[in-house]
């Protein structure tokens, strides 16, 4: 069954959305996890969709936060160099290249170099308005980073809908008045406007004002 979203802008996340790192992400944060005697479970349901020093602070509580925040910098290294294993979502190219006619960001709790390593090694065109790790104080699922994103482009957030996969994200776009395509096998389960295995499944027509989003 086909769903039709009209929309003025688009923001999408990236890990998840339009690149697949799993397989990096949950190898080195379960190498991160294991001195301290962290669950597996515990780890891989926590680090998705947030940044580093966030997820280090929910998994470890009492730890004084600079800690936190000096290890997530070797992580955001760590992870830039290592993109073995980081391919496409299949359909983001062509997805990325349908929507260069509208407005557009990417909103990823990445910093730039990991944003840009994971963007190239997936052989995707990193959007021309990015608002990464340096731009915002606050982590997903806070709406910081998609209310960023919607004024940057100049379009109210009512207009825009956003693309993402993980809990954390989809929580943020809800909290932004936004409405969300969630992407993969896990995001039906976060509850957001409607549900896709990935992109290919996405269409873009234009429309007077902006575009609509063929969806199914």
């Amino acid at each position: 069954m086909t769903r039709t979203l009209h929309a003025r802008a688009a923001l999408l996340d990236m890990d998840g959305t339009l690149v697949d790192s799993t397989a990096v992400v949950e190898r080195l944060w379960l190498q991160w996890a294991e001195p301290h005697g962290i669950a597996p479970e515990r780890v891989l349901s926590v680090v998705h969709g947030r940044q580093g020093h966030q997820s280090m602070a929910i998994m470890l509580p009492e730890r004084d936060h600079a800690i936190n925040l000096r290890e997530n910098e070797q992580m955001l290294a760590t992870e830039s160099a290592d993109v073995d294993g980081v391919i496409e979502i299949p359909g983001a190219a062509a997805f990325l290249e349908a929507l260069q006619p509208y407005p557009h960001a990417i909103v990823t709790s990445a910093n730039v170099p990991l944003m840009t390593a994971r963007m190239t090694a997936a052989a995707l065109a990193v959007p021309t308005i990015a608002v990464t790790a340096e731009n915002v104080s606050a982590s997903k699922p806070d709406p910081e980073g998609f209310l960023l994103g919607a004024r940057l482009l100049g379009i109210d957030p009512a207009d825009c809908v956003v693309f993402e996969d993980s809990g954390a994200g989809i929580q943020a776009a809800h909290a932004a008045g936004m409405r969300v395509v969630g992407v993969g096998p896990h995001a039906h389960a976060h509850e957001p406007t409607v549900a896709v295995a990935d992109l290919r499944q996405v269409s873009i027509t234009a429309t007077a004002d902006g575009f609509a989003l063929e969806i199914g």
